[in-house]
């Protein structure tokens, strides 16, 4: 077991979260989020081309955009590009490339230009015909639906486990975990504004999947601390917390590290559609790790002295 002093190290971490939190409010509020076409309503196209079809992006780029000029504000139209198995006739099993063609903001005359001009190009045109393709098209009514479904989820999540860690151990503690959640997606959608990456629902999906891997992280810290509390009640409870954090880092960095390892291979391999999940899991689980150890356990012991300064005034 480790004998590090975590808790004097958290002034440091706190000026390192504020610095990150401030930064991350300041280029939400000036750059902005960019919301993906689930959050906006638009048409998303999904094509794929013969194998060893070289197709740049600005090439389609500059065969679409004239299509949706005229309009204010301007559509905005998105193009990753994307690799796919299909089961060709005469070939079998074959990679081929795709492009996935997003536009928010369109009119219905300008998505159907759109859709005709990829899926059905002039034979002169400088972009192939796709081999197969899909459509998604999803309306503003939906996308207000999804919006706020997506935020009850969130607030639904964490108000379960304030309830749960209060009543699990006592509400100091559901507080400093449900504040170290905060911590990792406020920090996390910072780093989505600054990228500019997309948020649709696979985004809002490892980002409820991050608040659960963080929560559990920060539970099992807080239960080795009870434990401490229970076998030495005359100890200090910074003893207590800062032998229960060196008891529980040793596994919660094997956790971490084998979580990420899949996960930056994903980044790295899984192309631009998965790319913002990838993102999204990357984070949190880099930022969920250092919160469960700097962020819950700090404020925890801080309400703690707070609590026993007040019985002692009293």
């Amino acid at each position: 077991m480790t004998h590090f002093d975590f808790l004097g190290k958290a002034k440091y971490a706190a000026v390192l979260s504020s610095l990150l939190m401030v930064g991350s409010i300041v280029a939400i509020l000036t750059v902005g989020l960019r919301p993906g076409v689930d959050f906006t309503g638009g048409l998303q196209l999904t094509l794929f081309y013969p194998p060893g079809t070289v197709l740049a992006n600005d090439v389609v780029r500059s065969h679409v955009a004239p299509l949706l000029s005229g309009t204010s504000p301007a559509p905005t139209l998105i193009i990753q590009s994307v690799e796919g198995q299909r089961d060709l006739p005469g070939l079998g099993p074959s990679s081929v490339p795709g492009k996935i063609v997003t536009v928010q903001g369109a009119s219905a005359e300008q998505e159907e230009s759109l859709r005709m001009a990829i899926i059905e190009p002039d034979p002169d045109s400088t972009i192939p015909q796709p081999i197969e393709y899909s459509i998604t098209q999803i309306g503003a009514q939906v996308s207000k639906e999804i919006v706020a479904r997506a935020i009850e989820a969130v607030l639904v999540a964490l108000g379960a486990m304030l309830i749960y860690i209060a009543w699990r151990f006592r509400l100091r503690y559901g507080v400093a975990g449900v504040l170290a959640l905060f911590h990792d997606v406020l920090i996390t959608l910072g780093v989505f504004s600054v990228a500019q990456v997309s948020i649709d629902l696979p985004v809002i999906a490892a980002l409820l999947t991050v608040v659960g891997y963080s929560i559990n992280d920060t539970i099992i810290v807080f239960d080795r601390i009870r434990e401490n509390v229970k076998a030495a009640k005359k100890a200090p409870l910074w003893d207590n917390m800062n032998r229960a954090i060196n008891q529980t880092i040793t596994r919660t960095l094997n956790t971490a590290g084998t979580t990420l390892v899949p996960i930056i291979i994903l980044f790295v391999v899984g192309g631009a559609a998965l790319r913002g999940f990838a993102l999204a899991m990357l984070m949190g689980v880099t930022v969920g790790t250092y919160s469960s150890i700097f962020v819950a356990t700090p404020i925890a012991y801080a309400w703690s002295q707070a609590s026993e300064r007040r019985r002692k005034r009293r």
